[in-house]
């Protein structure tokens, strides 16, 4: 969406630049030089291509083709799946262990929550019947 602006509004895009800094032939070279060293060839190989992009361009090429999509293959083996608590049990078991102390883990156990009461909520209406009551007694006998 776009919106109109005032003349007004409109910044003159030449104030946005950044003012002009004079470098030396040293500091051009020291910068060519840090980027050379930072700079890695070794990057080639499997473990570095893309293959998300690569896998989304046929997808889109069969689509705009009207072609039925690539099938995807499934991988060799399924990733480990790691039981966090197991792990964690062993490893208390293991530093136990290692200190001398029984290596016995056990389950901790359940807390139990009690449900909490609500509030008893007092009734100001027979309260203040009552005062009203004994405040008009007080006075009859007094009369």
């Amino acid at each position: 969406m776009h919106a109109r602006r005032w003349p007004d509004e409109i910044r003159d895009p030449a104030e946005l630049l950044p003012e002009p800094v004079e470098l030396t032939q040293d500091e051009i070279d020291g910068a060519l030089a840090l980027m050379d060293s930072m700079t890695r060839d070794d990057l080639d190989g499997p473990e570095f291509e893309d293959t998300y992009s690569d896998a989304l361009a046929k997808v889109i090429e069969a689509k705009r083709e009207n072609k039925p999509l690539p099938q995807v293959s499934e991988p060799a083996a399924p990733g480990q799946i790691l039981d966090r608590m197991a792990a964690l049990q062993e490893s208390v078991a293991k530093a136990k262990a290692s200190r001398g102390e029984g290596a016995d883990v056990h389950e901790m156990p359940k807390k139990k929550t009690a449900k909490k009461q609500p509030a008893k909520k007092t009734s100001t209406k027979k309260t203040a019947a009552k005062r009203t009551a004994k405040a008009s007694g007080r006075r009859s006998r007094s009369a």
